[in-house]
């Protein structure tokens, strides 16, 4: 039986995300074991743009094996996804408050190859960590299992469509809340450009 939360490993994770981790007091345990479970914020991302959601997508190999297990979910290079990805964030997030503050560390997630996309979502995530004042133990499973209390298995409640688990409903300045409206739970790098070192009072 584990006393940790069990969280999955996202691609720049939801504000609920790291909501979730602080109502856990940073405790927790990261899923390394499990099958990669497509259409989840482990390989996409949700950001704001001038006409509102843009969902940012890192393509994976699809090997032989049917069932692959996160860890070993090879990225795809087939395409420029990670330029792509870099100016749909820059366009987005050039006239916030912060991004020339956070540019020069995060450009090289997207100038460096990573094999496995739980490798690229972990260093981005600690990155982001870092930017939050948190430095909580790293700790992964070792083996799957279905057996976690439901109240610390966030493993499916984060998903995009109908998550279980929701932000905080607080509004904050966005770049583009004139056009559209305050849009909730968006990838936290919205909450970091946005508010810069104030972000982990929001959550």
């Amino acid at each position: 039986m584990h006393s940790s939360a069990i969280f999955p490993l996202f691609y720049l994770p939801p504000v609920s995300y790291f909501s979730a981790l602080n109502d856990n007091n940073f405790e927790f345990i990261l899923e390394k074991e499990e099958h990669f479970p497509k259409q989840t914020y482990r390989n996409r991302a949700r950001i704001y743009s001038p006409n509102g959601n843009l969902d940012l997508f890192i393509p994976v190999i699809k090997g032989s094996k049917f069932h692959t297990k996160v860890k070993d979910v090879k990225i795809s290079y087939d395409f420029k996804w990670q330029r792509l990805h870099w100016l749909s964030i820059e366009s987005c997030y050039r006239n916030s408050a912060y991004f020339e503050y956070y540019e020069d560390e995060f450009k090289p997630f997207y100038e460096n190859k990573y094999d496995y996309l739980f490798d690229y979502n972990l260093e981005i995530f600690q990155w982001i960590l870092k930017q939050l004042k948190k430095a909580p133990a790293l700790n992964f499973t070792t083996e799957y299992s279905k057996e976690i209390p439901g109240e610390l298995d966030f493993r499916t409640k984060l998903h995009f469509k109908s998550p279980e688990y929701t932000a905080p409903a607080k509004p904050y300045f966005q770049v583009f809340e004139d056009r559209n409206g305050f849009l909730p739970n968006l990838s936290i790098i919205d909450l970091l450009f946005n508010q810069g070192p104030q972000a982990k009072h929001y959550l």
